[in-house]
């Protein structure tokens, strides 16, 4: 079974609702309550949530869902090779919300302009929102109304091209973990919170992500980076697809098992190989998104456009992953250049 509703999130000055559409797929149904839509489910079986586009530029997140979505009820369900599974195969509910974030979707952008949100103007920092609060604040706590009651939630992001495909989940979490692997990205980064986290925890309101208040309410979850934002990947788009299905079986609600993992866990927001001056930043030519690097490795260099004097030799700051490689040359002092991902063994 697939049910939808139009939701709305909250209301502009003018009074024009921002509105979304939440999907339900298999034994729970949406259906109109006093607020709005509410899930109906049966208590005794698994629940899973999965949102995209809480950045409106990170759209590979929702085209994954749209392609669920065919799988599910579409025509890949009734016939070809990818037939299979229904929504009549799903033994419990998926809940999807394929934008989250309509403000900054509409703008192809990262946050809302002051204008609209001068106190959460990134809808990634303000969960579990507040019904009284800001405009992000209240559109996160009318999707938190969903998002509570699940057993597992995915919310799917999008890096830059830049970046190396992989999960974020919460460090020492072994459920949010097992989500992970079912989801199956070759690099899972662990991201740890409260007294095990740095500095940039707090300096950058890492506290409000969703994915960090759903797992500290016990829901197990995870933030899958897909390849390229602002255009749909259709590479990226499969990686997703994979991902959801996994997580689905991990939780139960499709029959089988997810796919083995065997791949590499790094620590999150550690390494960063940054710009010493203003410049032009030349990686070196053999270092790849996703190569192993050690400390003191040259990584590229800075220099200045004008003089072509070489401002900077940058070198890792670390051993690990290259999970990220700046590919815009033009840098300003302190701007990342390189992502270094710090491996994690036995964990």
């Amino acid at each position: 079974m697939h049910t939808s509703r139009s939701l709305t999130l909250a209301r502009l000055p003018s009074g024009v609702p921002i509105r979304t559409t939440v999907h339900a797929y298999g034994e729970g149904e949406l259906v109109d309550g006093d607020d709005g839509p509410e899930l109906d489910a049966p208590d005794d079986a698994p629940v899973i949530y999965a949102q995209a586009a809480q950045h409106g530029r990170e759209v590979n997140g929702t085209a994954v869902l749209r392609r669920l979505h065919d799988r599910l009820v579409g025509d890949e369900a009734a016939d070809g090779p990818e037939a299979g599974p229904t929504a009549a195969d799903l033994a419990g509910t998926l809940v999807t919300v394929p934008v989250a974030d309509p403000l900054t979707f509409d703008r192809v952008s990262y946050t809302t302009p002051e204008t609209l949100d001068s106190r959460q103007p990134n809808m990634n920092r303000c969960w579990p929102g507040d019904p009284e609060g800001s405009l992000h604040e209240r559109m996160a706590a009318r999707l938190w109304a969903f998002a509570s009651e699940a057993d597992a939630v995915v919310d799917l992001h999008t890096g830059s091209p830049s970046m190396a495909t992989h999960t974020v989940y919460m460090r020492g979490d072994e459920d949010c973990r097992g989500l992970a692997e079912a989801f199956g990205t070759d690099l899972l980064l662990a991201e740890a919170a409260g007294d095990d986290a740095d500095t940039e925890w707090d300096e950058r309101g890492f506290a409000g992500k969703f994915r960090v208040a759903a797992t500290r309410e016990g829901i197990p979850t995870i933030t899958p980076e897909l390849a390229h934002s602002r255009e749909v990947v259709p590479a990226a788009v499969e990686t997703g697809v994979a991902g959801m299905v996994g997580a689905l079986r991990r939780e139960g609600v499709l029959a089988g098992e997810p796919e083995p993992w065997d791949g590499v866990v790094a620590r999150n927001h550690l390494g960063r190989v940054t710009a010493a001056d203003s410049g032009l930043f030349v990686p070196d030519p053999d270092l790849g998104v996703g190569d192993r690097v050690t400390d003191g490795e040259r990584v590229g260099e800075v220099f200045d456009p004008t003089t072509f004097e070489t401002l900077q030799v940058a070198r890792a700051d670390r051993d690990g992953i290259a999970y990220s490689v700046a590919r815009e040359s033009t840098v300003t002092a302190g701007a990342t250049l390189v992502g270094v991902a710090e491996r994690i063994d036995g964990e």
